[in-house]
């Protein structure tokens, strides 16, 4: 099978995660996707892992794309550029706004050079507006979207934000910024005419916070513990999801608690959240006599959504992720390692990483060839 893109080419003049993570994306599903960097190599590629030379956590992002080095100060690599972008259905961008522009590779100046073209452009607060020019990356971004508070709201007794290493923010906002593309794509079937696309960091993180976001609207009496949590066990702790009735009721079977179903302080959804302290005291009075492991088994024989506290490790060595083939192993001029595929499979398509993650300006000379351009002599 062949990709949803094959035959699209993509034009990656992004950097670090939200950017390449939008481009390797449309990759996997098919795209030839030409990432473009300046003589140093983007930021990602100095980030560890680095096995000589050669960083994992760059490979991660860009696999399965070319690399063509190109000055954008350079009038001549200016031209080249306009050359790729007559052969271009797809550009993704995420510098701060104004800056395309003033290398001359703004949207109006790209789309009289092709019509057709889609240009995505990717920043922390979109492109106008009293923010749009300031720097943002993801943990200011976290800050700014009320993320963080919201999330120390459900760490009892805590009052100073957590610091999440884990970028959020860019990894939502790629794959908005795909979701539009792909729905550019759809309409320019129809109208023949590509658009601008301008993705906002800061509007993709409140879109995680969907209750919070109506909590901070209308009053919300908040429970006496967050409603889903840690629940001690012997040798560590397991997270329970009591997000049904069904589930309320199959949860008290398997702790032994079945007449608290009908108890005044669970009964209905309402009374459990001002009782759920209580609720909790009852569910590891039951889980801290017993392993992780036995906690699990019996949840899960009694139909109750749970799961172990497990590290990345712990979790890629899940045998559903081999029966998913949810792991790629590709390569770098350093040998090999193990990339993340898309969630998702498709009957019709072909969904896979790349084989191989370019080195730096690997495709410089091959492309510009093509496409006719002055050889720099940088591939």
């Amino acid at each position: 099978m062949t990709g949803c893109f094959e035959g699209l080419r993509v034009l990656d003049f992004s950097t670090t995660i939200a950017g390449p993570h939008c481009a390797r994306m449309l990759a996997d599903m098919g795209a030839e996707v030409i990432k473009i960097e300046s003589a140093e190599g983007e930021t990602m590629r100095t980030r560890p892992p680095v096995r000589h030379g050669c960083s994992t956590a760059f490979g991660q992002l860009n696999v399965g794309k070319k690399s063509v080095v190109l000055d954008l100060k350079c009038s001549a690599d200016v031209e080249a550029v306009r050359r790729l972008v007559a052969t271009a259905d797809i550009l993704v961008e995420n510098f701060r706004p104004g800056v395309m522009q003033r290398l001359g590779l703004a949207y109006a100046t790209l789309s009289e050079l092709n019509p057709r073209l889609i240009y995505c452009s990717i920043s922390g607060y979109g492109q106008t507006g009293p923010s749009a020019e300031l720097p943002a990356y993801a943990p200011v971004i976290h800050a700014a979207s009320g993320y963080e508070m919201a999330h120390l709201a459900y760490q009892p007794g805590r009052s100073r934000p957590d610091y999440c290493g884990i970028y959020h923010a860019d990894v939502v906002t790629g794959t908005y910024a795909f979701g539009a593309i792909a729905s550019a794509l759809y309409q320019r079937e129809r109208t023949g005419r590509g658009q601008h696309i301008d993705c906002s960091m800061l509007e993709s993180m409140l879109s995680l916070t969907l209750n919070e976001i109506q909590g901070a609207q209308f009053a919300v009496e908040p429970p006496q513990r967050p409603p889903f949590g840690p629940a001690e066990t012997r040798d560590g702790y397991v997270m329970i999801a009591v997000a049904s009735e069904k589930t309320f009721q199959n949860l008290m079977g398997v702790i032994g608690r079945p007449a608290w179903v009908e108890d005044p302080r669970f009964a209905r959804y309402a009374d459990r959240r001002r009782h759920w302290g209580d609720l909790v005291d009852g569910v590891e009075a039951w889980s801290s006599g017993l392993t992780t492991a036995e906690c699990v088994a019996a949840l899960s024989a009694g139909g109750v959504p749970s799961s172990a506290y497990r590290s990345v490790a712990e979790a890629l060595a899940d045998p559903q992720l081999a029966h998913r083939d949810a792991l790629a192993e590709v390569t770098d001029a350093a040998g090999s390692f193990k990339v993340v595929n898309l969630p998702f499979r498709m009957s019709e398509a072909r969904v896979a990483a790349g084989a191989r993650a370019a080195s730096l300006g690997e495709h410089t000379a091959d492309v510009l060839r093509e496409v006719g351009a002055i050889d720099t002599g940088q591939g």
